[in-house]
């Protein structure tokens, strides 16, 4: 039931983040403080109310970070990705059937139509954001504020990168948009960048906290 519980928590907090925060970058037209905002802000309200349950991963990157660190099982992987996936969806449909317009989900694009420069733009945002993740969770003692950093650390990615890709950092968070939108032009592009750049984070933070 504990396992239950987790997976539960993870598809109610990745449906908020894409409800909420997609849903201010698509009214909003992406605009850069507004929605890094919005994103930032939900990361905070989900770490602060479901964060004791599940840890408040809602993003496959963050725990593709966690199981390279060894800090969760395969298992619990595999069960956080598919909450998450699936919540992302159901956020996406809701939030459509609210605003009525495709074009403003909040979906993802590539840079000036180059795969391979939002690739690494998102890998490197991804690790900045992952990196930042790692090591506020470090220390119990940084429990009352860890909420504030992430989100504090989402916020700042996004104001660099909604001017290139609409900064996704998060696979699940692009693929609902852009599956109930149906274009999925790309999608690959912010599937894979974001898992690559939290596995480089885990390898980067594992590497400067090693004692030996």
């Amino acid at each position: 039931m504990k396992d239950v519980k987790k997976y539960v928590a993870e598809f109610i907090g990745t449906f908020v983040l894409v409800l909420v925060a997609c849903g201010v970058a698509g009214q909003t037209g992406g605009s850069l403080g507004v929605t890094s905002l919005a994103f930032g802000l939900v990361i905070v309200a989900m770490a602060y109310s479901i964060g004791n349950v599940s840890g408040c991963h809602i993003n496959p990157a963050v725990s593709i970070a966690m199981l390279c660190s060894k800090k969760m099982s395969v298992k619990d992987f595999c069960g956080y990705v598919v909450a998450q996936f699936l919540g992302a969806i159901a956020g996406a449909a809701v939030l459509q059937g609210i605003v009525g317009d495709a074009t403003k989900l909040g979906t993802n694009a590539l840079y000036n139509g180059s795969a391979l420069t939002s690739f690494v733009i998102e890998a490197i945002l991804t690790c900045i954001f992952v990196l930042a993740i790692l090591g506020v969770t470090s220390k119990k003692e940084n429990s009352n504020i860890a909420g504030l950093v992430i989100g504090g650390a989402l916020t700042l990615v996004h104001l660099l990168g909604i001017n290139f890709t609409g900064t996704s950092v998060n696979p699940a968070r692009s693929f609902g948009p852009a599956l109930i939108a149906g274009n999925l032009s790309g999608i690959w592009v912010f599937l894979l960048a974001p898992l690559v750049g939290g596995i480089l984070a885990a390898v980067i933070y594992g590497f400067l906290a090693d004692e030996k």
